[in-house]
């Protein structure tokens, strides 16, 4: 089978071909970093607007790219939630549109879940049963991923994400958004013992979390600096949190791999492109008798190819969403 896939949760357009949920064929994506970085965060409207203004030249993008016709898509798979309203329905309103027209199914797909499909676009693929580790801006959660068909959730962030953690602390270190690449750069250089940060809630006996008391942490050792910090001690400070992150991150995973009796774990979401979880995950994975998957960078952060490849999954199966469905800030099942 061969599926379209279009993503526009957030502040990225996205489209993608996938062949048989496995071979991406093409995946374009464009970002809107120029046109929020300035408000120091996404603007909702803004990127509503933009995806307007791009999304028909991404699709047809993906698809030339795919050197597949237009007539050889079998099946159209979009992003419906969780997401920004705006966002969220320009993609999916194009895609009931370019379905209809096509005489082919759609389908509406939670863009958190698709993370766990992003590892499955890799050579190495996780055969279930796994515990899924999902890190997507406004999103921290957990998955026991029973078959691709049952999947679980287990714990997710009761207040600031990871990755939401990652902007505000950008933010207070005076870098420009989006934080989080730079932030990877800087800590990558630094000493990640200089400052002894909070694990928040790794100690909680759940599988929850938790960042904003981080976030605060850091705060507060800025302000009892009382200057901003420069050079390596900015590096050692990025690298400090960057640790505490991915400690708090690694422990929720391992433990709920233990809980669920796995062998098998997931890494995905725009977090796990960092290089402190990447390496820290890996060792502890190593350590435990693990068996680790992480997507390749380029699937890590929003893409439609993992939303074609959740989509085929459904669409083999022969399910399809009706016409009116509608798109979901908010969605912690499947579409």
């Amino acid at each position: 089978m061969i599926v379209l896939g279009i993503e526009s949760s957030c502040d990225d357009t996205s489209a993608a071909v996938v062949k048989d949920g496995r071979r991406v064929l093409s995946c374009v994506v464009t970002g809107q970093d120029s046109f929020h970085e300035k408000f120091g965060g996404v603007v909702p409207e803004i990127a509503s607007r933009r995806h307007i203004s791009v999304i028909d030249r991404i699709v047809l993008k993906a698809v030339f790219d795919s050197r597949v016709r237009m007539n050889g898509i079998e099946g159209v798979a979009v992003t419906c939630g969780p997401g920004l309203i705006g966002a969220v329905l320009v993609g999916l309103n194009y895609a009931k549109g370019l379905a209809y027209s096509l005489g082919v199914p759609f389908v509406g797909i939670n863009h958190v879940e698709a993370h766990l499909y992003a590892a499955r676009l890799e050579e190495n693929t996780p055969t279930p049963p796994f515990v899924g580790l999902v890190v997507s801006g406004g999103h921290t959660n957990l998955y026991h991923v029973e078959s691709m068909d049952k999947i679980q959730l287990l714990g997710r962030t009761v207040d600031d994400a990871a990755g939401e953690c990652f902007d505000k602390v950008g933010k207070l270190l005076g870098l420009d958004y989006p934080a989080g690449r730079q932030i990877d750069i800087l800590a990558a250089k630094g000493n990640a013992k200089a400052v002894d940060f909070p694990r928040p809630m790794i100690r909680s006996n759940d599988l929850n979390f938790s960042f904003s008391g981080l976030k605060t942490a850091v705060k507060n050792y800025l302000a009892d600096l009382g200057r901003a910090p420069v050079g390596d001690e900015l590096n050692d400070i990025a690298a400090s949190f960057s640790a505490a992150v991915a400690d708090v991150l690694v422990a929720k995973l391992l433990d709920a791999a233990g809980r669920c009796g796995v062998k098998r774990i997931v890494a995905a979401g725009g977090v796990a492109a960092n290089g402190f979880l990447r390496k820290r995950v890996a060792s502890e994975a190593a350590k435990s008798g693990l068996e680790l998957f992480v997507p390749g960078l380029e699937f890590c952060t929003d893409n439609a190819a993992m939303i074609a490849a959740a989509g085929n999954a459904a669409l083999e199966k022969g399910e399809s969403s009706p016409w009116a469905l509608n798109a979901y800030a908010s969605l912690t099942k499947g579409a």
